[in-house]
C-alpha cells in the first residue's frame, strides 16, 4: 500500500441492532487512513443518562482497540481493527463526530 493513500475500511454488520445515529459516525470513520475493519458489537443498557452520542477508547485489543459507545441509557461495544496509536485514534473519532 503505498504512504498516503486513502482507502476505505469495512463496516462489519452482524447485529440488526445498533445505537441510533452511530452507523453514520462508523460510515465516516472508516473512511480514515489507518482504519481497516469497524465492527459493532455487543449493546447493552446503563443506569446513566448520556444525552448526546459519546465514543471513548477503551482497551488495546489484537490489532486495534474496543470502543464503547453511549447514548441516552444505552451502551455498544466496537471493535476497531486499525494501525493507529490510541491519541490518533481519538482524532480520527473526533473528525468522524464532528461531519
Amino acid at each position: 500500500m503505498e504512504m498516503g493513500k486513502n482507502t476505505d475500511g469495512r463496516l462489519v454488520w452482524n447485529h440488526s441492532t445498533h445505537i441510533r445515529s452511530l452507523i453514520p459516525v462508523l460510515e465516516r470513520l472508516i473512511r480514515e487512513d489507518g482504519i481497516q475493519t469497524v465492527t459493532p458489537g455487543e449493546i447493552g443498557r446503563v443506569r446513566g443518562h448520556c444525552p448526546i452520542l459519546q465514543l471513548r477508547v477503551s482497551v488495546p485489543i489484537l490489532g486495534g482497540f474496543k470502543v464503547i459507545a453511549r447514548q441516552g441509557k444505552t451502551v455498544q461495544e466496537v471493535f476497531i481493527l486499525t494501525s493507529l496509536n490510541r491519541d490518533q485514534l481519538e482524532a480520527a473519532i473526533k473528525v468522524a463526530m464532528k461531519k
